[in-house]
């Protein structure tokens, strides 16, 4: 199944714009994924349990580079990316 994640990050830091640009570079690195960003969000489309995992690795790696935020997302699963 496939899924499309939209996702939002909110880092408790008052220089937030580095630490967002950081995120979405990283989500970028994965190639396997297609990847669509906006002025407010990130889209993430893929198979859904390698979506699932690559989350759970960057909300970890974002806590430990980055300290806490808020990801606020919307999935929508059975979405296939155009």
């Amino acid at each position: 199944m496939n899924v499309m994640v939209e996702i939002s990050m909110y880092p408790f830091n008052e220089d937030f714009k580095p630490l967002i640009k950081s995120f979405i570079d990283k989500l970028n690195t994965y190639t396997d994924l297609k990847i669509s960003t906006s002025a407010t969000s990130t889209n993430v489309f893929g198979e859904y349990q390698h979506v699932m995992h690559v989350l759970a690795e960057m909300l970890a790696w974002s806590y430990v580079e980055h300290g806490k935020a808020v990801f606020v997302s919307k999935f929508i699963p059975g979405y296939v990316a155009e």
